[in-house]
């Protein structure tokens, strides 16, 4: 006897990422992606399985759900930092509020095309950050800031937490002196959010 976990019926409302089914029971179609043999939504939508031909499909619950896409521009907040790369949750495309919750990767290669010793010269946990998706392998979505539009739109002081403010260059904190170096947008501290 084999147990199997709870599937999705059909109609029931699915945000990206959520389990459809498996590949032995049903021909993943529109709006979904297989992993590990495991059939999960692609899209915001509602979930149709057509027990006649097998095939699970996600339709969008919205014509133009916002979700990113490569060459799309977007804006999050920078997450878990490690050494080369960082986490970014996906908060906005353009002028556009996203449908459902994204996360990207920001890798150390990705940034500029100088070389950067570390992502903490980029970027630190906390930051406002202006991406381009430039892929989407394995559901992930990878991003970079090597563009004279895109870095940093707010950075805060990692001592303090405080607005840091532009001087040149660098970003300066207001309240304790502290200076530190980020890849700045153009239009640092002025991006509505």
């Amino acid at each position: 006897m084999s147990l199997k976990s709870p599937e999705q019926k059909s109609g029931h409302l699915v945000l990206p990422g959520e389990r459809l089914g498996v590949i032995e029971e049903f021909i993943p179609d529109s709006g979904t992606y297989v992993k590990d043999g495991v059939i999960f939504s692609k899209i915001v939508g509602r979930s149709l399985m057509d027990l006649q031909t097998r095939r699970v499909s996600v339709y969008p619950v919205v014509s133009g759900a916002v979700v990113p896409k490569v060459s799309t521009v977007v804006i999050g907040q920078i997450g878990n930092a490690q050494t080369d790369n960082v986490l970014v949750k996906i908060f906005r495309i353009g002028r556009k509020k996203l449908s459902g919750n994204f996360g990207g990767i920001l890798h150390v290669s990705d940034v500029s095309d100088r070389y950067v010793d570390a992502m903490s010269d980029v970027c630190k946990p906390g930051d406002i950050i202006r991406a381009k998706v430039i892929s989407d392998k394995n559901q992930i979505f990878h991003l970079s800031t090597n563009d004279k539009d895109l870095g940093v739109l707010y950075g805060f002081c990692s001592r303090c937490g405080t607005l840091l403010e532009q001087h040149g260059y660098d970003l300066k904190c207001p309240k304790d002196g502290n200076v530190e170096t980020r890849k700045i947008a153009p239009d640092y501290g002025k991006e509505q959010i």
